[in-house]
């Protein structure tokens, strides 16, 4: 595991307004989606939001699960199915978007129906919550079947609260990606610098890009050797640089670039070039 002391915090005065947009805006949902990273689930649980959905029905949605491993995601669907409601899904390419939708409705099916025999037929809305960049927008566009939410492949992209119909009996508000004022857990911080919730700018990339060389060297050493076929060395800013060499990443003077470097072995594992990962399980919370 890395044993550096990368410091990585990003909690700018936008995120503290969405913080309190939430708050103000959570009576209006009738149930909570929290969305998920499927690489990185436990890094994507925002503490400071833990206690304003205490009373609210959840579905927890693990997105981008196309990008981690199948036994996994296995694994935290069953962790969150004793949460709440789960479904795990990969939203770009449309797949098991139907199990949200279900899982949303299931939710509250009681109240629904305790309201119909009434006569009363209200919608269930629920409000998406979850990290920058963790996928909730296009999530909402799957659901939705058109481009209702602006997405992007940076964190911060969604700037304030929108309802979205998707029939006459679900509604859903997306909101902007929230993190937390600090981030106390290195390991987990380091995970959400990993998969671009906190912005490339405010972080030191090769120290990130060694602290991952050196966390995929442990779990999946396999995965560096065929990808960059380099020897693994206990230190990840030494593999960096020979990833470097090795690749012709190199400024003039016969300097590895380490920054470049950095930037594409990040890239990679963002972009699934390094296979199937997936950073965290169940039992190793921590």
């Amino acid at each position: 595991m890395p044993t550096s002391e990368t410091k990585i915090n990003w909690f700018p005065g936008h995120m503290a307004k969405a913080l309190r947009m939430i708050e103000e805006n959570l009576a209006l949902a009738d149930a909570v989606g929290y969305v998920l990273d499927a690489r990185a689930p436990a890094a994507c649980i925002n503490p400071a939001l833990d206690t304003l959905i205490s009373d609210k029905g959840v579905v927890f949605i693990l997105t981008k699960k196309d990008l981690s491993e199948e036994k996994a995601v296995r694994a935290w669907e069953e962790y969150f199915s004793g949460k709440g409601g789960v479904a795990s899904v990969n939203a770009a390419a449309g797949l098991n978007i139907a199990a949200v939708k279900a899982a949303f409705e299931n939710t509250e099916k009681k109240r629904v129906s305790r309201f119909e025999k009434k006569g009363i037929y209200t919608p269930v809305r629920v409000m998406i919550i979850g990290v920058p960049n963790s996928g909730k927008s296009t999530l909402i566009n799957a659901l939705a079947g058109k481009k209702s939410a602006v997405t992007g492949d940076k964190p911060g992209v969604t700037k304030g609260k929108q309802w979205v119909r998707l029939s006459k009996g679900l509604e859903l508000m997306d909101t902007p990606g929230t993190l937390w004022g600090k981030l106390e857990n290195p390991l987990y911080a380091r995970h959400l610098a990993y998969i671009g919730s906190v912005r490339d700018e405010v972080v030191d990339m090769t120290e990130l890009a060694a602290d991952f060389l050196e966390e995929m060297a442990e779990k999946y050493p396999e995965r560096l050797r065929e990808r960059y076929k380099t020897e693994l060395q206990q230190k990840g800013a030494d593999m960096l640089e020979s990833i470097c060499r090795a690749r012709g990443c190199m400024l003039k003077g016969g300097e590895p670039d380490l920054e470049r470097g950095a930037k594409s072995i990040i890239e990679d594992f963002r972009k699934g070039r390094l296979g199937k990962i997936c950073l965290e399980m169940p039992d190793e919370r921590t």
